[in-house]
């Protein structure tokens, strides 16, 4: 590409008809239309944000890019915790304003555009008494977190996000509409369930939702940072034995404010019980019970509540606008061992740069319905994964990025031992290129990945993301040098 300024390069863009939104470095709403959750990136300028009103406009700039082989970044909600929906100089697919969502009230089927939030699609779904199994964190892009997979306080009821996924609306990077799902196209189907931010742009979903509440139980279970290890190592076998109408996500982080929490305890680590039950709330207690003899809490703030405020109550420790690092694998168990490595590593933490939660370690539980599913029925992976943990680390000025981060790390390379080799691609950042291929499971997985990504983007114009391509070059180079040393020796 010839050298030019962020201001000139696609200075040709829109072409007649695009009915969207335009914006360059200094116009009014740039600013506003590239700033994502994880304010790390907040210094990124994007040489064009093509804000797309619909499908239409999705294929006019998909066209420009592929007759120009510039590579597309793509944005639906922005939550990715890379920052890949808004990368520097780069030309930006914003489906941001997509919101357009369609509920059967008498099946449940429901339809969205990419720009659709997990609050939004919820309220919407509500409305019929129905939900779309999906994530934690109301503010979360229902898109990205689809094609990723899709874990959420529903899982061990209902599966995985794609596995209540009816088809999804593409637009391939070639400029070609298409429908993919167990009847069209689904090989690619089969690769947009879990590798679909590297096949093609996502323009629509349709779902089957399933019928909750109006009023299910929900909230936390406050314990002192001694019964971490002894919850968690017993909470295995409950959870084997509990009805699939109950999750529970146990966290261990800095106390934040909390209703009956002692004042001096504000700060000190702590651990809690993020119970969420969509059964009858008369079996609420008879659900609940195994968990009750594990350790005394300090409160308990379980309490009937609307499915809205359940799916809301992450919100609050990753709230938009602090710079942020994660990483997350699964577990096939949870231990003593594991239990304790994460107290400690809690316990020194970095002091908090501001007012939110600053780290924090979760334990989400699988298992139930997420077992349902057969290991190769999609990309997604999951088998033997009873429970995921994330880790977090969220803070304030740039100075301080070297300490969370290595904090962060630190926490991944104690539990590595411990994890499995697989993994779910949306809850961590990039790990290289080993860590990608491992995620999805077997060797042919894989390759069926692998073949996708040649079919549907030979040139790898949708790279801002865990990318598929630079893990098989990686490989190819390993290989290389490997018979390169054997020929020398």
């Amino acid at each position: 590409m010839t050298q030019t300024t962020a201001s000139t390069m696609f200075s040709d863009f829109p072409p007649a008809g695009f009915k969207g939104i335009v914006l360059r470095p200094g116009d009014a709403g740039y600013a506003e239309a590239r700033a994502l959750p994880n304010a790390r990136y907040s210094t990124r300028q994007p040489a064009l944000i093509a804000r797309c009103r619909d499908m239409e406009d999705i294929v006019m700039a998909v066209k420009y890019c592929a007759e120009r082989d510039e590579p597309i970044a793509v944005r639906g909600g922005g939550h990715a915790i890379d920052g890949h929906a808004m990368p520097h100089d780069a030309f930006v697919i914003d489906m941001s304003l997509m919101k357009r969502i369609e509920v059967d009230p008498l099946t449940g089927v429901t339809t969205i555009e990419p720009g659709v939030l997990l609050g939004e699609m919820d309220a919407a779904t509500q409305q019929h008494g129905y939900v779309v199994p999906s994530g934690t964190v109301s503010t979360t892009g229902a898109a990205g977190l689809t094609l990723g997979g899709g874990m959420g306080y529903l899982t061990r009821r209902f599966g995985m996000t794609v596995d209540n996924l009816l088809s999804v609306d593409v637009v391939t990077v070639d400029g070609r509409r298409l429908r993919a799902s167990e009847k069209d196209n689904p090989e690619l189907f089969w690769g947009l369930r879990g590798a679909g931010h590297n096949l093609a742009i996502a323009t629509a979903f349709t779902y089957q939702a399933h019928k909750v509440g109006p009023e299910i139980v929900s909230g936390l279970i406050v314990y002192p940072i001694e019964a971490a290890v002894p919850v968690l190592s017993g909470i295995d076998e409950v959870m084997v034995a509990a009805p699939r109408e109950l999750t529970i996500y146990p966290v261990i982080l800095p106390a934040p404010p909390l209703p009956g929490l002692p004042p001096q305890m504000i700060g000190a680590p702590i651990f809690v019980l993020i119970v969420v039950y969509t059964g009858e709330l008369a079996k609420y207690e008879e659900a609940i019970a195994a968990v009750r003899p594990l350790a005394r809490p300090l409160a308990d703030m379980v309490h009937p509540s609307s499915w809205l405020e359940a799916n809301s109550l992450l919100d609050v420790l990753a709230p938009p606008g602090r710079r942020q690092h994660s990483r997350g694998g699964y577990l096939a168990a949870l231990t003593p061992e594991i239990a304790q490595a994460a107290v400690d590593l809690v316990s020194h933490a970095p002091a908090p740069t501001g007012h939110g939660p600053s780290v924090a370690i979760a334990f989400p539980c699988l298992g139930g319905a997420n077992f349902d599913v057969a290991e190769d029925a999609m990309a997604y992976s999951r088998e033997g994964a009873y429970w995921l943990w994330e880790v977090l680390g969220q803070w304030d000025t740039p100075d301080k990025d070297a300490e969370y981060e290595r904090w962060v790390d630190s926490v991944m390379h104690a539990l590595n031992p411990y994890s499995l080799r697989t993994g779910y691609v949306n809850l961590s950042t990039d790990r290289g290129a080993e860590w990608l291929r491992n995620l999805y499971g077997s060797p042919e997985k894989w390759q069926r990945i692998c073949a996708l990504k040649a079919e549907f983007d030979p040139r790898n114009l949708l790279s801002y993301n865990k990318n598929i391509a630079r893990a098989q070059a990686a490989a190819a180079s390993l290989r290389a040098a490997g018979a390169m040393s054997s020929s020398t020796e």
